[in-house]
């Protein structure tokens, strides 16, 4: 099985979920997200992987960082949720479980069994 979590090591959510994991016996791949540089089609793709429609679905909304960049604009399309997920990698939820084709954000932790 290769599961992969995309991880902040900052977030507690996230580190009880790498517990979960590592508690299942699961010795997932840990990408630092915050690190990384997404492209609009792995988005589309962790989109399709989540089965969410909106690009909002899988963003941290409530954070300071979306309200400045004034993503809550009823006019902003996907296209451009997905490039500011892209530029600012923090607007997106942690954590995220990623295993084969499915995906589930660990919130709560216990969310991402169901796809194990």
């Amino acid at each position: 099985m290769s599961v992969i979590i995309y991880h902040n090591p900052r977030c507690s959510k996230s580190r009880e979920t790498l517990k979960l994991l590592q508690d299942q016996n699961i010795n997932a791949e840990i990408v630092l997200y915050l690190e990384k540089r997404f492209s609009v089609s792995e988005l589309q793709s962790l989109m399709k992987k989540l089965n969410i429609h909106s690009a909002k679905e899988m963003m941290r909304i409530k954070d300071a960082l979306y309200q400045e960049l004034q993503l809550n604009n009823e006019h902003i399309s996907e296209q451009e949720l997905l490039e500011a997920i892209g530029n600012h990698p923090a607007l997106l939820e942690r954590p995220i479980v990623i295993n084969g084709d499915k995906a589930k954000i660990g919130r709560p932790p216990e969310a991402v069994l169901s796809i194990l």
